[in-house]
This record gives structure tokens, C-alpha cells and sequence, in this order.
């Protein structure tokens, strides 16, 4: 069983900066690709950043130049550091990994709002 856990969420005021934190754990197979989904209120849940094993990144148009993906490979953790940030960031942000099958957290809430 694949367990994958979040951290790092919270309330933060427009500009400012989280840190969020995922590990996966419990896969026999090889974890290939990590990444961050988001949704905000009442909204579908949408892409953010991912990552493949080889350190290959993606990102979300909205995202771009405010939020870095990065990835310990050694410990199947990927972690989203979020700058400047707005209050349409505000989402629950969930973390996937992907090996032999796909993988969801449980979600963290990250909340932008003076």
C-alpha cells in the first residue's frame, strides 16, 4: 500500500511564501513522476507542477515564475515552494505520485487572504 502524505499548508497574506512537503512511501515499484494538483473552492482540480524522476518539470501557466518544483529522488519526496502569492492560489493543493499505479494525499489547504 502507497501512502502519501502532505505538509506544510496554511493562511499566508497576498506576496507572501509556502513551503509545501510530500512523501511517498510504500511502493515496490519505482516512483516516476511527482506533482501538486490544486482546487480551489468550487472550482475542478487542476495541474500545478510535476516532476519526473529524471528532473523534467511542468508547470501550470499561472504558476509559472512564482512556484518551484523539486524532488528528493532518494526518498520519493517532492516539495512545491510558492512565491509571491496571490489569493487565486488559494486551493486545496493535493500531492500525486505515479508509479504502478497513481497515487493521491489526503490534500493540504493553503489559504491566501490579508
Amino acid at each position: 500500500q502507497v501512502h502519501v502524505v502532505e505538509s506544510g499548508g496554511g493562511l499566508v497574506q497576498p506576496g507572501g511564501s509556502l513551503r509545501l512537503s510530500c512523501a511517498a512511501s510504500g511502493s515496490r515499484f519505482s516512483i516516476y513522476l511527482m506533482g501538486w494538483y490544486r482546487q480551489p473552492p468550487g472550482k475542478q482540480r487542476e495541474l500545478v507542477a510535476a516532476i519526473t524522476s529524471g528532473g523534467t518539470t511542468n508547470y501550470a501557466d499561472s504558476v509559472k515564475g512564482r512556484f518551484t518544483i523539486s524532488r528528493d529522488g532518494a526518498k520519493n519526496t517532492v516539495y512545491l515552494q510558492m512565491n509571491s502569492l496571490k489569493p487565486e492560489d488559494t486551493a486545496v493543493y493535493y500531492c500525486t505520485a505515479s508509479g504502478r499505479g497513481d497515487y493521491w494525499g489526503q490534500g493540504t489547504q493553503v489559504t491566501v487572504s490579508s
